[in-house]
């Protein structure tokens, strides 16, 4: 007398079928070596930040102005009941933040006791980056005043400077905001 099939037994001879005429898949033998980013435009110039370094990006929000701060210091929002002071970027290098109210983003920055906003020209998205196209040296046209926070530089359709959040809110020009 033959024995009954189970659904169990029907579903082991479906699962060697399948692993029996599946394709078999190439196998990589060396791991990609990528470096991913924020991409942001600064005064024409393009910037990307390291992906651990930018904590959010916003579209520019509604701000408070403050009293008695330089400049550079927009004002203060609300993100989620927390305080986020915005900081623009481009008049803290000495240039002008694009006209283009629609294009400008806010890059959020929280490392150790600094949460703060850096408003930006625009922003391009994630971006990818070989390894072997990194250059640790910094390219020929760069401000003087930006230097200090670029950490080198990948060559794609153009330079994309690697700007590090980290290292300007630890700058102590950058936090001392009172006039």
């Amino acid at each position: 007398m033959a024995r009954r099939r189970t659904a169990f037994d029907l579903l082991l001879d479906i699962d060697q079928r399948c692993r029996a005429r599946a394709a078999v898949l190439p196998s990589q033998e060396a791991p990609l070596h990528r470096w991913s980013g924020i991409g942001f435009r600064l005064a024409g110039q393009w910037h990307v930040a390291p992906m651990g370094e930018v904590a959010e990006v916003l579209h520019e929000p509604r701000l408070t102005p403050i009293p008695g701060v330089k400049p550079w210091v927009r004002g203060v929002s609300n993100l989620r009941g927390r305080l986020l002071p915005i900081m623009d970027l481009c008049a803290y290098f000495g240039y002008e933040l694009s006209p283009l109210r629609k294009q400008r983003r806010v890059l959020i920055v929280e490392h150790r006791d600094v949460f703060v906003g850096l408003l930006v020209d625009e922003v391009a998205g994630l971006q990818h980056f070989s390894l072997a196209g990194h250059d640790l040296s910094q390219p020929g046209v760069l401000d003087p005043g930006i230097a200090p926070f670029v950490q080198g530089y990948f060559q794609r359709e153009q330079a994309w400077c690697v700007f590090s959040p980290y290292a300007l809110v630890q700058a102590s020009g950058f936090m001392s905001v009172a006039l």
